[in-house]
């Protein structure tokens, strides 16, 4: 069995297990996660998401099995590493190489957790559009996640392959990007609503599935005379899912202008989806005070977009993905301490 293997095989058992636990194993009943509940599990994801970048740090080139110079200047060219070796000492460019890995991964990291928090904004919209009470928003979320696990596995590795068979794809991805940034700009302001009637999954679900109105105690089916029929409980997953499949479609361009490499991509960007959950239990009663993030993650994509469009100029200047991590914790430092300096003028009333 191949390294990559090992350490996906590894790494997927972990998803496993958490949300194993996530699913009931200490929660039996449907009700409110406590603030507390939130902030120690959001603690949690952060210091597993921490943990797993000193692995990589220490044992980084255990992923593609590096231990000699050939294969590591081989790893570096496939995955475009921006970094200098010397082929003279095995362990120095051994130690490089781990270091700028474990900067990629953080970097992506740092890239999609910022990104979730617009699906946050989304979530809450969703939740109060569909009528959900707040006591099952803990099992809606905890299945949404495992999907968006599958979805973004599928998605990252469909990348990677569309990056090594078409390089060219990268100007594409970056371009979108900037246009997406610049959307999301000009429409900070708009109020976002959500139509539960006429939503196009509810109305593809409703097509061809039978839905009932009731939530019949927070199960996704309920049965009624022998007939099956899909709650608002599995209505708000699927429209959950679909908004994630939306985001993927941002989010995973965005991380492959931090790095290359499907592996670090799909396992910074999984480490985001699994903390999504207890971030949104922190931040749904303040998010709206967050005014200013929506500005920020638009100079965040324009950012990124503008990076993949300029790569090449980049490197030549020396930008390494140390002064990306910089600029982008910066620019959400920023876009959340205006947020409380300057609040909106209905939160001054409060």
């Amino acid at each position: 069995m191949s390294h990559e293997l090992l350490f996906f095989g590894g790494f997927i058992l972990f998803i496993i297990l958490m949300l194993a636990i996530d699913l009931g194993l200490f929660s039996k009943s449907d009700k409110p996660i406590s603030l507390k509940s939130a902030a120690i599990m959001s603690a949690i994801w952060v210091l597993f998401a921490l943990a797993f970048g000193l692995v990589l740090y220490i044992w980084g080139n255990e992923l593609h099995n590096v231990h000699d110079i050939a294969m590591l200047k081989e790893v570096i060219a496939k995955h475009y590493h921006n970094i200098t070796i010397n082929e003279g000492d095995l362990a120095a460019s051994i130690k490089i190489y781990n270091k700028n890995l474990t900067i990629e991964y953080l970097t992506g990291y740092v890239v999609e957790y910022a990104l979730s928090v617009d699906n946050i904004f989304v979530m809450v919209l969703l939740f109060s559009s569909f009528g959900i009470p707040e006591k099952y928003y803990h099992k809606v979320l905890v299945w949404g996640i495992i999907g968006a696990v599958l979805l973004r596995c599928i998605f990252i590795f469909i990348g990677a392959a569309l990056i090594a068979k078409f390089g060219w794809i990268l100007y594409l991805f970056g371009a979108f990007l900037v246009y997406t940034g610049i959307n999301m700009y000009i429409n900070r302001n708009k109020e976002e609503e959500v139509d539960p009637q006429n939503h196009p999954v509810v109305k593809f679900a409703s097509k061809y599935f039978k839905v009932t109105p009731r939530l019949d105690s927070g199960k996704f089916f309920h049965i009624e005379n022998g007939v099956k029929y899909m709650t608002p409980l599995f209505l708000v997953l699927l429209v959950i899912e679909f908004t994630d499949l939306i985001f993927a479609v941002d989010s995973i361009p965005a991380i492959f202008s931090i790095t290359k490499d499907p592996y670090i991509v799909f396992f910074s960007n999984i480490f985001a989806v699994l903390g999504l959950r207890s971030m949104f239990f922190l931040l749904v009663n303040i998010i709206h005070k967050f005014h200013y993030l929506k500005v920020g993650l638009a100079f965040l994509l324009v950012f990124i977009g503008a990076k993949m469009l300029l790569h090449g100029w980049l490197e030549q200047i020396g930008f390494q993905t140390v002064h990306s991590l910089i600029i982008i914790i910066s620019i959400l430092v920023i876009s959340v301490i205006a947020s409380l300096l300057f609040p909106k003028k209905e939160d001054l009333s409060h």
